[in-house]
């Protein structure tokens, strides 16, 4: 499946040479307002109301001018999508019931409902063969909360050997996301600094399991998630 979507990644991608204005118009709206969104899905996980008061409203203004130049007319990647009106109405959904959780000081209520809009995407680019670096992220961060979701009070031989299985579907999942940076990573040097900082985490998780040492595990796996969350505020 991973294949197949980047192929429909590439298929997109020779849209866009042959339909440059109006899918290169959208992508880079979508890139800017999926940055405000990583923001406020950051934010409300901070503990700060002001801050993310602040940030879903930019998430909020950029989504509603993206509905208001696209759910009608979707650009052409996404035309033949009997689902794009469906999925733009979902995100505003979405959106007002996190803002609501907000206002009412619960945080991580409005950050899981955040999360929802995340899965909206993906479920749109999955549907329609096309692939990103935000879907990659969100790949590798789907697999990371199963590990991070494991009882690992005792690490016998039985969950020494699935948090080996997750450590190597980790470091495949790390290997996709670096394989294609985005386009604002060229010449970056924070980009540079985070992907390799991002690398290193995964990599000391599996060296880690490989040697089986329990305390190595449990320090790794405690030290997986920020490097991932640092990349994906920024880039991802």
């Amino acid at each position: 499946m991973k294949r197949f979507l980047l192929g429909g990644f590439f298929a997109v991608a020779a849209l866009s040479s042959a339909n440059a204005g109006p899918v290169s118009d959208f992508e880079n709206a979508y890139r800017q307002m999926y940055g405000a969104y990583r923001t406020a899905l950051f934010k409300t996980n901070t503990g700060d109301v002001g801050a993310s008061t602040g940030a879903m409203a930019n998430f909020t203004n950029q989504f509603d001018a993206l509905f208001a130049t696209y759910a009608a007319a979707p650009p052409p990647q996404y035309e033949d999508d009997p689902l794009w009106g469906d999925a733009m109405t979902e995100v505003t959904r979405l959106a007002a019931a996190a803002k609501a959780r907000i206002d009412a000081g619960d945080l991580a209520q409005a950050h899981e409902t955040l999360e929802g809009v995340r899965e909206v995407f993906s479920a749109l680019h999955l549907r329609n063969g096309v692939q990103t670096f935000s879907d990659r992220m969100n790949a590798y961060h789907a697999e990371m909360e199963h590990l991070l979701a494991l009882d690992m009070a005792v690490l016998d031989d039985a969950m020494m050997s699935e948090i080996h299985e997750r450590a190597a579907v980790l470091s495949y999942l790390a290997a996709e996301v670096i394989a294609v940076p985005p386009a604002e990573a060229e010449g970056s040097d924070a980009y540079a600094k985070l992907a390799t900082d991002f690398e290193i985490s995964v990599r000391a998780l599996l060296d880690a399991v490989r040697a089986g040492d329990s305390d190595a595990v449990k320090a790794a796996v405690g030290k997986v998630k920020k490097p991932y969350s640092l990349l994906f505020v920024k880039f991802g």
